[in-house]
């Protein structure tokens, strides 16, 4: 009988290692460039990362080209990526497990099916690929600064973002790691492209913009790669905090903020007041295009009411006080009348889209990245069914992957639930039916009236 309830996943370690630092006997420590939890003795460090460094070359020889990518244990499971050439970056996570009972003695009961690979191993290159948004690639860090200044900005980055993984939490939206994209008309689309065009036209030191409405993007000029971490970062981190931020200050003199501005403009990256000139507020460095060149820009994120557009800005220099000023008078007033306009549009549609259903989808669009899930909780990004049906969509997209072919996978749960996956032309659509009583040909039916109903635009091979 079980006498505890189930653990949940855990972070064990995470470190990052380069072998041609330490290649000799007695050398070992210098490979490691980054270790959590920090307080771990040195002789723990470098056996783990031994361990992780004899399993990988071991493993190169059945399969030259494609690197071992997980290590399964009764108590633990290990992700590899080799994020650059020489640096690998290694995740380890505990295996859920229940205490029971078996002849007065008591056991764990280890849930191995909970950890899935390939939802941890998104979870381990998004934690690389967010670093490098902010720091830069590690090579580039070791060629111009030193592999100190790496070790340092690890340290720095690591030991906040580490703290802020969800890891029982992460399932098949770690894989798609797609944006979610708000549907506007023609008219209000082009008015907001018209509006960015102006603003980069007007400040030469803004290389790229971004609009975003409710935390739904609307148009972005950056590569699609750089948006989809930039998005989540916006989204799940910059986002809430400032919002937290805006919820503690003070109530404002109401008739005092509407005769000095007649706009609700306000940066979120940036000066907090544009009266003080002695405070410029925290303004993030990005590199973006790290693949080739590598551009560096200031991360300048300004709002009004639900409408955000973030600006990157030429890194080579800090903007000014008065730049600050004059982008605030030339967007702040523009933005406001946009937001305005886009919320009774997109009020309408919720209202449309608000009726019950009986059914949860997720869809998935490999090309643009665009992603629709009614299966998570849109504020908490958690899901709503059952953690058993979540980890039964992505093995079904794990499939799909392997494959490499399109497809359509139908399931029926032991809770009599259906569960039915369509992989076509690089899109995905997943969809939970509850109808306990119907059968396979009911289900596909079902199935071709939902894509029909709600994805009118979107071609599905039968």
């Amino acid at each position: 009988m079980s006498s505890q309830q189930r653990t949940i996943t855990t972070l064990s370690n995470f470190f990052i290692y380069n072998s041609n630092f330490g290649p000799r006997e007695g050398e070992e420590e210098k490979k490691i460039i980054y270790y959590f939890p920090p307080n771990t003795p040195i002789d723990n460090q470098i056996k783990n990362v031994g361990l992780s460094e004899a399993v990988v070359k071991f493993t190169e020889t059945f399969s030259p080209k494609r690197p071992c990518e997980s290590l399964h244990t009764q108590k633990t499971r290990q992700q590899y990526i080799q994020a650059e050439k020489d640096f690998w970056v290694v995740m380890t996570v505990t295996i859920p497990y229940s205490e029971k009972t078996k002849d007065g003695q008591m056991y764990h009961e280890y849930h191995e099916e909970d950890v899935q690979d390939s939802v941890f191993q998104a979870v381990l290159a998004h934690a690389y690929k967010l670093f490098k948004l902010f720091m830069g690639t590690f090579t580039s860090i070791v060629e111009n600064n030193g592999l100190e200044q790496l070790k340092h900005r690890l340290g720095h980055f690591y030991s906040r973002y580490l703290a802020t993984l969800r890891l029982n939490m992460s399932d098949i939206l770690e894989i798609h790691n797609g944006i979610q994209f708000l549907p506007l008309d023609k008219n209000t689309y082009l008015r907001i492209q018209c509006f960015i065009n102006l603003i980069e036209a007007t400040f030469s030191q803004i290389k790229y913009a971004a609009f975003l409405y409710n935390d739904q993007l609307v148009w972005s000029g950056l590569e699609q790669d750089d948006m989809r971490i930039l998005y989540k970062y916006l989204t799940t981190s910059l986002f809430p905090s400032s919002l937290d931020t805006e919820l503690k200050e003070p109530p404002k003199n109401l008739a005092a903020s509407q005769s000095a501005a007649a706009h609700y403009g306000k940066f979120v990256t940036g000066p907090p007041d544009l009266n003080d000139a002695t405070k410029l507020g925290r303004v993030p460095k990005i590199y973006v295009n790290t693949d080739s060149q590598s551009d560096e820009f200031h991360l300048v994120v300004y709002r009004a009411l639900s409408a955000t557009v973030c600006l990157m800005v030429d890194g080579t220099t800090l903007p000014s006080i008065e730049w600050y000023r004059n982008i605030d008078s030339f967007i702040g007033p523009q933005l406001s009348s946009l937001a305005s306009d886009i919320s009774e549009q997109y009020n309408t549609r919720k209202t449309s889209s608000s009726s019950s259903q009986e059914f949860k989808f997720i869809y998935f669009n490999q090309m643009n990245l665009a992603q629709k899930t009614t299966v998570h909780n849109r504020k908490t990004a958690s899901a709503t069914i059952s953690p058993e049906i979540v980890r039964l969509i992505a093995d079904i997209n794990a499939d799909f992957t392997r494959s490499g072919e399109d497809g359509e996978t139908l399931m029926k749960t032991m809770s009599d639930c259906w569960v039915v996956g369509k992989k076509s032309d690089q899109r995905e659509f997943y969809v939970v039916i509850n109808q306990k009583n119907a059968n396979l040909i009911e289900i596909n039916e079902e199935v071709k009236r939902l894509c029909a109903a709600h994805f009118t635009n979107i071609f599905f091979l039968d």
